[in-house]
This record gives C-alpha cells, sequence and structure tokens, in this order.
C-alpha cells in the first residue's frame, strides 16, 4: 500500500507526518486490497481566521475510490491532527459501507433509477425558476477540478458516487460509450442525465 502526503500553503512537521502516515496506514487492518491512500491538508486563512481542509483518499485494489473531507478552525498541531481523526472517522464509515452493505444499497438504487428526458430537465428549470423581485447576482467559478472518466454500468456509478458521499457523479456508460451524469434526487432516489446530439 502506497502512503502520500501532500500539504498546500504550509510545511509539515516531521511528529505530525510520523502521526498521520501511523493513522494512514491502519487503514489497511479495515480494508485489505488498498492500492493507494493519499491524504490532502490545505491551510486556508479567509478574513484573518485559519482553516485546515484534510481530505482522505483511498484507492482499492478492484478500482473503488472513496474519499473523505473535514475541516477545522485554527492552525496548530492540534487543529491538524484532529481534522485528520475526523476525516479518517468518516473514512472507517465509508469503508464500512463499502465492505457490509452495497449488496442492499446497489438493488434498492438499482430499482429506483430514472432517467430524465430534455421535456422533463426544461420543465424542471421552469419549476425552479427565480423570483422576478430578486437580484440577479453574476456566478463566480471558484473552482475547477480534472476528474478521471471511468467506463462502468448504473450499479458502478451509483456505488462509487455513494462510496465519494458526492451527490452526483460523471462517469462513461459501458453500453453507449457516453458520459452521462448520475444524481441523487430530492426524493432519495437516483436519476441520469443522458446526452443525445440535437
Amino acid at each position: 500500500m502506497e502512503v502520500s502526503i501532500q500539504t498546500q500553503n504550509f510545511k509539515l512537521q516531521e511528529f505530525t507526518e510520523e502521526y498521520a502516515t501511523k493513522k494512514l496506514e491502519a487503514l489497511q487492518r479495515y480494508l485489505p486490497n488498498i492500492r493507494e491512500v493519499r491524504l490532502d491538508l490545505n491551510h486556508q486563512t479567509n478574513r484573518g481566521e485559519d482553516h485546515i481542509i484534510a481530505q482522505v483518499t483511498v484507492i482499492h485494489a478492484r478500482g473503488a475510490l472513496l474519499r473523505t473531507e473535514e475541516r477545522a478552525n485554527g492552525f496548530s498541531k492540534d487543529t491538524l491532527e484532529s481534522a485528520i481523526a475526523a476525516a479518517l472517522d468518516k473514512m472507517y464509515s465509508r469503508i464500512q459501507r463499502f465492505k457490509g452493505k452495497r449488496e442492499a444499497t446497489n438493488r434498492r438504487a438499482l430499482r429506483d433509477v430514472y432517467v430524465v428526458s430534455p421535456e422533463e430537465l426544461a420543465a424542471s428549470e421552469e419549476m425552479l425558476g427565480t423570483d422576478a423581485d430578486e437580484e440577479y447576482v453574476n456566478p463566480e467559478i471558484v473552482k475547477r477540478k480534472q476528474v478521471p472518466i471511468m467506463a462502468m454500468n448504473e450499479r458502478e456509478a451509483i456505488e462509487q458516487m455513494e462510496l465519494l458521499g458526492h451527490t452526483f457523479f460523471l462517469f462513461r456508460d459501458m453500453i453507449t460509450g457516453k458520459v452521462n451524469v448520475l444524481y441523487r434526487r430530492r426524493d432519495g432516489a437516483y436519476g441520469v442525465l443522458a446526452p443525445y446530439d440535437a
């Protein structure tokens, strides 16, 4: 198992690195066949206040990707260790889901998958229209991220989205070869946005 720790906007002290490495290596006891574990630590300052973001990513030998993130206020040894421990606690929950509850989740999820037509999408956008009295705010993109697009079926896409803890997931459909978007609906079921040439 490969363990890596990356920091952004600060240099990690040796004792904190040893603490983090020991905790990350312990994941192997709970989930065999981990190919890689990565810890990303980001120090941010917002309006004069320090924040730490700890993100743990586990890549399993079968290709599954599990990710958790935790934030903590302040910037000290204790804050760093607290954020790391909290992110790992969430990871243990994700691992339990990955190991034990996948089949039941997948059976239920496949039963509730809907493919959304362009007409339904347009109708839902009209229903979510803005109030005329609201002041228009020009949206700003604050982050761009490149993500790998893997070929999989809908069951695997649902499993991967749940493991990541996201509300949507981009994947390449194994049958059509097209990029689809899986998302969680407000009623708890799932939907798939499938592109077509207009």
